[in-house]
């Protein structure tokens, strides 16, 4: 008989933890910018779109002829790259370019589904602060969703106490991760994935 190799678990063997933090550190970064990099795209495509087609339009706010652009554009547009251009997207991406015609006040760490909140609240400077502060605060969406509900600038335009209401804004949610770039169905979307159970970030 041959001879009988000694069983070695590699998993039990020690590793240089400072090996395995710089090494962490590496991936951790990446994923970052990884992250960054496809909402930067997704939301510089989203708000060229919208200036497309409002240039189209001729800037009119409410056009019936633009009624039927964004309806042929929605057929056309879904029939080769899926349902992330329905009818109602496409208005979002329309109202996304009138809301922030100024495109050096986007910011790359907020996601389409960041301004898709943001746009929908009613001042310029009520938006300008869910976009600093979301930006600096690195909010989720879900975050970011709450202190809008729970009129979070309003509240700190009339508290004396506005650096404890910035904590207690902090310490609601953990910020969002990178990991949360294959959680959102607008990233999928635009990346053309399907969403499904069987999708893993190493896929991606």
């Amino acid at each position: 008989m041959g001879k009988i190799l000694k069983n070695t678990n590699i998993e039990n063997e020690i590793v240089d933890k400072d090996l395995f933090n710089d090494i962490r550190g590496v991936l951790n970064i990446a994923r970052q910018k990884a992250f960054a990099t496809v909402n930067i795209v997704m939301v510089e495509a989203y708000w060229n779109i919208g200036r497309l087609i409002v240039e189209k339009q001729g800037g009119e706010e409410r056009a019936v002829y633009g009624n039927g652009l964004i309806l042929g554009l929605s057929k056309q547009l879904t029939a080769e790259y899926g349902k992330g251009f329905a009818i109602s997207n496409l208005k979002d991406m329309r109202q996304f370019y009138l809301t922030f015609q100024k495109s050096h006040t986007l910011r790359g760490q907020l996601s389409w589904s960041h301004y898709r909140l943001i746009m929908r609240v009613e001042t310029e400077m009520a938006r300008m602060f869910y976009v600093e502060e979301c930006s600096k605060g690195n909010w989720s969406v879900r975050q970011l969703d709450r202190q809008i509900n729970s009129f979070c600038y309003n509240r700190l335009l009339a508290s004396r106490d506005k650096n404890g209401i910035i904590e207690e804004i902090i310490q609601k949610e953990p910020s969002i991760m990178p990991k949360d770039i294959i959680k959102d169905p607008y990233v999928l979307e635009f990346l053309g994935l399907k969403q499904n159970d069987t999708l893993y970030e190493t896929e991606l």
